[in-house]
């Protein structure tokens, strides 16, 4: 499954006046995030409420479409709507504005604005495995350096870039230009033999490697073999193009060889608000192999290689979408230890009774198929959507989270895989062959 949520959206009123976060009282602060699927997940404390934020460059506002049963006061509220990357629209929303934000011990925002989705669909939690409440943006970065180590799992937030640790001389840095709240950076983009230079959005919140948009870049001709899938989803609808790999994608001396392209079709991007001479997007599946620092104030951007440089560009090979369907309570019998009894002049463990056992009813994941991709593995096995998933490989996927099952599934050499699902009920058995079905092939 493809976790993409590609949120770049055109506000029907902008915001005006807000400064953002500021770190008080301290050179630097750091902030633990959770890494899921290359996404950068941070706790965010909003009007004296913990929540659970995506941490997204490629937005600029902050949005929150979840509380998953936690209460927040929220004033000064107006309705809006906006636009953005999908099939419909536009979406109602509320914008709140003087909230006190707080990320960590010193970054706070005492005048923050938020936008509270209305469209109860838009629920990403389900296709995480976490409870999300929102997405937060461009007023996270704006006032200070942020660095993000991928290895360490760790947001360090500077004062300022004489701040920096003295190991700031390993890295390379290259200008990033922000625009409308967003960053970008002038990459090398080789479909196949000809290299182009082009202006990528660095979008934290994207899962693949690399977007481009056809309809913007001249002459552009699909690499073959290529398919029709599902690219994600925006707060105006599903996202759909095509997948291929590309010969190569360069910044500056690193050089990242066959990686996946993702291209929405032009119904998807139709309605979207294109910086100048824009050509795609650089997301955190390339991201993710460096330790980054984003420097929004002096617009440049320092990267260090990590040891996920040299990591192959993985797709999954089943076709398979799999959403998280909630939580169900499950009954564990759970032996109690036994302990020993004298009784007269014998000592005997006391074990195998009724009493010697207690249940333990616990929540687990369910699992089910939320769609196939034409023509895939699973599909031609028998695969349809509503599926329950039970096992993977004989393991139990209640014991899994959606992170272990998509790096299951993800591979670039053939792999057989037995799945066991549940239809209306129904144990069934399938096995079938994981196959990449895009290998980039020399011409």
């Amino acid at each position: 499954m493809k976790i993409l949520f590609f949120i770049a959206f055109i506000l029907s009123v902008w915001t005006k006046g807000q400064d953002g976060f500021i770190l008080e009282n301290t050179d630097k602060t750091v902030i633990k995030f959770k890494l899921i699927n290359n996404l950068i997940f941070i706790p965010v404390n909003v009007n004296g409420v913990e929540l659970n934020f995506l941490l997204d460059s490629g937005i600029a506002e902050t949005l929150l479409f979840s509380l998953e049963n936690k209460n927040v006061d929220f004033k000064n509220i107006e309705k809006i709507t906006f636009k953005g990357l999908g099939e419909t629209v536009s979406i109602e929303a509320l914008k709140s504005i003087k909230n006190d934000v707080k990320i960590g011990k010193n970054f706070i925002d005492n005048s923050h604005t938020i936008f509270l989705v209305l469209d109860e669909s838009f629920n990403i939690s389900q296709d995480i495995g976490i409870p999300v409440n929102g997405i937060i943006g461009y007023y996270f970065f704006k006032n200070h350096p942020v660095e993000i180590n991928y290895i360490k799992k760790k947001l360090t937030v500077y004062k300022d870039k004489s701040k920096f640790p003295k190991k700031i001389k390993r890295y390379s840095d290259f200008p990033m230009s922000v625009e409308f709240n967003k960053p970008y950076l002038n990459a090398d983009v080789e479909m196949k033999h000809d290299k182009q230079s082009s202006k990528l959005l660095l979008d934290l919140g994207n899962t693949d490697s690399v977007w481009l948009f056809p309809v913007m870049i001249k002459d552009f001709i699909y690499n073959r073999p290529n398919i029709d899938d599902f690219l994600g989803r925006g707060f105006s609808g599903d996202i759909f193009g095509k997948r291929s790999r590309i010969n190569s994608l360069s910044i500056g001396d690193f050089k990242f060889r066959k990686p996946i392209a993702s291209m929405p079709d032009e119904y998807s991007i139709q309605h979207l608000k294109l910086v100048k001479d824009r050509k795609g997007s650089i997301g955190s599946e390339i991201l993710r192999r460096f330790t980054i620092i984003f420097d929004y104030q002096d617009q440049i951007i320092y990267l260090k290689s990590n040891r996920y440089l040299n990591d192959p560009f993985l797709i999954d090979g089943s076709g398979l979408e799999i959403k998280q369907d909630g939580l169900l309570w499950e009954k564990e019998e759970v032996r109690i230890e036994t302990s020993r009894v004298k009784i007269g002049n014998t000592e005997t463990n006391v074990a195998n009774t009724p009493e010697s056992f207690k249940y333990k009813f616990t929540l687990k994941p369910k699992f089910i198929v939320s769609g196939t991709r034409k023509d895939s593995p699973a599909q031609k096995a028998g695969i349809i959507k509503n599926d329950e998933l039970i096992t993977i490989d004989k393991k139990s996927a209640k014991e899994m989270t959606l992170n272990n099952i998509h790096r299951i599934l993800k591979t670039y050499v053939s792999k057989k895989i037995h799945l066991e699902i549940r239809r209306n009920g129904i144990p069934m058995k399938f096995e079938f062959t994981l196959e990449d079905p895009i290998p980039y092939i020399e011409e």
